[in-house]
């Protein structure tokens, strides 16, 4: 699982961050500057814990630093918050918490008392339901669709700390949310081309699934009710998520501003 769950975070810090921040107006004149952090975090994760993984993972976090830097000067720029620019925002955000979730875990440091497992699984979480979600929602949604992605990654955060219930919560909002980008990305394959119209559907499809999954998965920890379990969740919700949301999103997206 271990193997799996650095396979998909290397693929969110080397590709679809990089991708996506290509799609955002916060962008600077060149966004190689990311892989400078980049770079460091990916290796941090394949190396075995201790200082060296933590000095490289520090690295990353401190990229990420730049990303909220880039979300305040917008704001401070514009003085305005819509629906699309909450997810806008969350999406430079949420990097940075899987980055301190990366330092604590790479430092075998049970930050606020999660193992470490769930900090291992925190870190891919906010580079896909955190980053990519927000961007795609950003880039797809506006209104109900928008708002309701960042509100429910909030929620799933706050459960962490409130318990499974709160998670639950979470999981509900969220996933309303999700479904109503996966639906805007397939309204979009109608009037796009045919590559783009595949990796729009993909990305929109994949969705009904891999929030199921997500949805059973807080149920199952409030009512005894069936779900997977963690290393079947990570290779089904995870990887869908990862490369069939995540990846063909940002791809298709990229076609289109290429277009």
């Amino acid at each position: 699982m271990t193997v799996l769950v650095h396979a998909v975070v290397s693929l969110g810090m080397l590709i679809v961050v990089p991708l996506g921040l290509t799609l955002l107006p916060t962008r600077t004149t060149s966004n190689r500057w990311w892989f400078a952090f980049a770079v460091p975090g990916a290796v941090a994760l394949w190396l075995p814990r201790g200082p060296v993984s933590i000095v490289l993972a520090s690295v990353y976090f401190a990229g990420t630093l730049v990303l909220i830097a880039l979300a305040a000067r917008h704001f401070f720029q514009h003085r305005t918050i819509s629906t699309r620019q909450v997810a806008l925002y969350t999406a430079l955000v949420t990097p940075s918490i899987a980055a301190l979730a990366l330092v604590a875990e790479r430092s075998s440091y049970e930050l606020f008392g999660f193992n470490l497992t769930v900090l291992s699984l925190t870190v891919a979480h906010f580079h896909f339901a955190g980053f990519a979600a927000a961007l795609m929602a950003y880039l797809t949604a506006d209104g109900l669709a928008a708002v309701s992605v960042p509100l429910g990654t909030a929620i799933v955060l706050l459960g962490f700390f409130l318990g499974d219930p709160v998670e639950l919560a979470g999981a509900l909002v969220l996933t309303t949310g999700m479904w109503l980008v996966g639906w805007n990305l397939w309204k979009r394959s109608r009037r796009a081309d045919r590559t783009t119209a595949i990796l729009l559907m993909v990305s929109g499809s994949v969705l009904v699934l891999t929030m199921l999954l997500a949805l059973s998965w807080a149920l199952g920890h409030v009512v005894d009710t069936p779900y997977l379990p963690l290393e079947w969740m990570v290779a089904t919700h995870g990887v869908a998520n990862a490369v069939g949301f995540g990846l063909c999103g940002v791809l298709a997206m990229r076609r289109e501003g290429a277009r």
